[in-house]
């Protein structure tokens, strides 16, 4: 039963996820938003709905090494698997502003995750509030530096002309089916983790992970698809910024995260597969081919991912 729940839970999960994208991106095409911009917020924020709700959840029900497992296991996905998967079916270009914006925005939120976890082996109130903040403050820079890109957005013309009770109507649905499949997919993976006597941290950071992971593997490839690459990349970089400063920020103001003892390794190896694997992107993104995340790298982001499944499940 503990598989059917979590199955279950991942299968609400993708279709809540779609739904969200789609009532998110559509009305953002209502009000003629750019590209990346999109991405990096709209998108970012729909297709990080599951993680702060699953989050939400496991810290509600004081499950903390879910909690943050989920978004360090999702952070690592985005880009190793994610972007690995993207880039295998087409190859990512990357405009020179995201590395003088958004790549520094990433690691920063990442080190400052670092460095408020290890500081006590937990998030207080205040600690969210300085993740949320963080958050707010790269909204705020991001709105004006879009005022000064005229990027045309052609995305989805049937969602550019759907009407707006369409776009509500998938928001509502999305939500729901979200809030149900998080419910469902906590209560699998927590069953699961009994039953095998494997901490839910390790099984946050690999199974929940990757499902809660699935609406931006999905937003990323078809986006790709599409030859819509300033979505699908700025759509992975803003996930894992919205999942550090919101996902984080807010579970830790609704109920304050300790990492317990059987947590301990999302602290001793886990974040530094997620604080490495983002480092990666800088010295990838310029050799041997400047400016673009070619198949190979893909593959080789893929493999890396694959890697540290091994060491995850390796400290048992």
């Amino acid at each position: 039963m503990s598989i059917f729940y979590l199955l279950l839970g991942l299968v609400l999960l993708v279709i809540g996820g779609d739904f969200l994208v789609r009532s998110s991106v559509g009305l953002s095409l209502k009000l003629h938003l750019s590209k990346m911009i999109i991405g990096l917020t709209v998108v970012s924020f729909a297709t990080s709905a599951p993680e702060l709700i699953v989050s939400i959840q496991s810290a509600m029900d004081g499950l903390s090494g879910l909690a943050v497992g989920n978004v360090i296991g999702s952070n690592i996905a985005n880009i190793a698997l994610v972007m690995g998967t993207t880039a295998l079916i087409a190859p990512l270009a990357i405009d020179k502003d995201f590395f003088k914006f958004n790549w520094p925005w990433m690691m920063g939120c990442s080190i400052l995750l670092y460095v408020l976890l290890l500081s006590g082996y937990n998030l207080v109130r205040w600690e969210g509030a300085v993740l949320l903040g963080a958050m707010v403050v790269f909204l705020i820079l991001l709105i004006r530096r879009a005022r000064k890109d005229s990027d045309a957005v052609g995305i989805e013309k049937e969602l550019q002309e759907s009407k707006w009770w369409h776009i509500f109507l998938f928001f509502l649905l999305g939500g729901a089916a979200l809030w149900q499949g998080s419910e469902l997919l906590v209560q699998g993976a927590v069953d699961i983790a009994a039953q095998l006597e494997i901490p839910e941290s390790i099984i946050a950071v690999s199974v929940v992970a990757v499902g809660t992971s699935v609406p931006e593997l999905a937003a990323s490839i078809i986006a790709a698809l599409k030859k819509e690459k300033a979505i699908s990349l700025g759509n992975l970089i803003g996930s894992n910024i919205f999942n550090i400063g919101s996902v984080l920020g807010i579970t830790a103001l609704i109920q304050p995260i300790q990492i317990k003892e059987t947590g301990m390794s999302l602290l001793t190896n886990d974040i530094y597969w997620m604080l490495g694997i983002a480092l990666m992107l800088l010295p990838l993104a310029f050799l041997p081919k400047a400016y673009q995340i070619s198949r190979y790298k893909g593959f080789l982001y893929i493999v890396t991912y694959l890697l540290f499944i091994y060491s995850t499940f390796s400290t048992l």
